[in-house]
């Protein structure tokens, strides 16, 4: 998934009215304001209840649904092999934010401060905050591709990581 990628999609969700913020890899490098890395997928977050505009809107740009784990995250997949990675949040009125997860007494969380801006070339671009990047990177086996972005965070923002 190259950066113009990510723009056109991110575009064509704006033209839908429809929310989303990028996070994992891509959500990483945004925030640092360049591409370190190649990315194989885009993690976005989106509105549960504009669900029907996100896949309407990807439709447009040719993606179709290929994988279901609904209602934790689904996938879609352009004919090319681009795949963007999805998972509804329901918003509270604060502002905050929770994921279904696999363990449904446990949902994932959201505070309202994580929903930022970063840049791609540029352009800015909603993301989750450095801050849940990092939460978000625990309690696994982290890969090659998680400790190099997560060296990006300490990095660029001096901030702890796990790994």
């Amino acid at each position: 998934m190259s950066a113009d990628d990510v723009l056109v999609v991110l575009e064509s969700l704006r033209r839908a009215e429809a929310d989303a913020w990028i996070g994992g890899g891509w959500g990483i490098d945004v925030l640092i304001g360049e591409q370190t890395r190649d990315h194989r997928d885009l993690d976005l977050m989106h509105r549960r209840e504009q669900e029907d505009a996100v896949l309407a809107a990807l439709g447009a740009e040719d993606f179709v649904e290929s994988l279901d784990r609904r209602p934790v995250r689904f996938v879609v997949t352009a004919p090319d092999g681009r795949e963007i990675d999805l998972h509804p949040l329901v918003f509270a009125a604060d502002g905050s934010a929770t994921q279904a997860s696999p363990e449904p007494e446990h949902p994932f969380a959201y505070p309202s401060a994580c929903f930022g801006t970063g840049t791609i070339r540029g352009t800015s671009v909603p993301c989750l905050s450095a801050e849940r990047q990092v939460y978000f990177h625990q309690g696994y086996e982290p890969t090659h591709r998680d400790r190099h972005d997560m060296a990006q965070l300490r990095r660029v923002f001096g901030i702890t990581t796990h790994f």
